[in-house]
């Protein structure tokens, strides 16, 4: 399959372009680089500079590039910002995505993989949450997603589109040439390690006294490999069957990480010492978030290899010091001249 990968210059994006390619498929790599990084597409695909919004790119992308399949990365995805501007998530993740949609329409590509969020549950009454369970976003970065979610099914119904949608919480780890590099950062690992590197004095815990083993919160981790061959196994399985379409769940077989297993990870993982402070509970954070993949591993066979938490933060650091190292040599050079 000839696939586009849009957001593919970004983390979760370029490493599903890199998981495609080894599978021996072609990739277009679409992304308007506002959070993306050029260097980050793999050499052997295509670039393509345009926003996934702009109607006009998106028909030339598939009236020359012989399409079979995409995968729809692209989207805003800090949930702070969401609730400050919800017309840029509307806008990107809704409107955006369905331009998008338009023109595979147009053009007859027939399917898509679109990355999906565990937001779309909201505060979920049970854990670890299953697709059947409600979809209550509590803020608009979950409910734009949702929105173009419940779109594909009537795609599908009017138009002949397979689909999949995959939910997820936390990508984390590396491949050996691709990790996060977010301005600004947000997610515990990369901050765990810039404090294990120096670079911040110190991690906050945002609460220690939730009802868990150790008192902080539990996550959903799953590495980021993991995450892309999760991708490509629902691309191959829509070549596979005319007209299969799904919603499956991604995480870390339904117990999580707490926070404190993170940062004692990183500890051990580094050789570092990370200095904590205690900080109070964020308004909304429920204690334990955690998605069950028994579906997918059920229907597609998804068994996840790197999940050791271990191996996750492992791969991190291993990306964190191989940039630092670019970064040095960059300004040496620099000096030198």
């Amino acid at each position: 399959m000839r696939v586009v990968v849009t957001g593919g210059a970004g983390y979760i994006g370029s490493v599903v372009a890199e998981e495609l390619l080894r599978r021996g498929h072609p990739v277009v790599v679409v992304d308007n680089l506002s959070k993306g990084h050029r260097d980050a597409v793999p050499d052997s695909a295509s670039f393509v500079e345009a926003d996934v919004g702009d109607t006009a790119a998106m028909h030339e992308v598939f009236a020359n590039g012989a399409i079979d399949a995409v995968v729809h990365m692209a989207a805003d995805s800090l949930v702070g910002e969401s609730v400050e501007n919800p017309r840029k998530y509307y806008r990107n993740n809704v409107q955006a995505g369905l331009s998008m949609l338009d023109a595979m329409v147009t053009a007859k590509v027939g399917r898509i993989v679109f990355s999906s969020t565990a937001a779309v549950y909201g505060e979920p009454e049970r854990q670890p949450i299953v697709e059947s369970d409600p979809t209550t976003p509590t803020n608009p970065y979950g409910a734009s997603k949702l929105a173009f979610e419940q779109a594909l099914p009537w795609y599908a119904r009017a138009y002949g589109l397979s689909y999949t949608s995959l939910r997820y919480f936390n990508a984390a780890g590396a491949s050996e040439r691709a990790g996060e590099r977010h301005d600004p950062e947000t997610h515990l690992i990369p901050l765990v390690l810039q404090a294990a590197a120096g670079l911040r004095p110190h991690v906050v815990i945002f609460g220690d006294d939730y009802a868990t083993q150790d008192g902080t919160c539990i996550r959903d981790y799953i590495h980021v490999v993991d995450l892309a061959r999760a991708h490509a196994l629902a691309l191959e399985a829509m070549q596979a069957t005319s007209g299969f379409s799904g919603v499956y769940n991604l995480g870390c077989g339904g117990r999580g990480y707490s926070v404190r297993q993170v940062i004692d990870t990183a500890r051990r993982v580094t050789g570092k010492h990370i200095d904590v402070k205690l900080g109070p509970r964020r308004a909304g954070d429920p204690a334990v978030l955690v998605a069950s993949s028994d579906r997918i591993r059920g229907e597609l066979g998804f068994r996840p290899e790197l999940q050791d938490l271990d191996e996750i933060v492992g791969s991190a650091w291993r990306y964190f010091q191989q940039t630092a190292g670019a970064r040095t040599a960059a300004q040496g050079a620099s000096v030198a001249r």
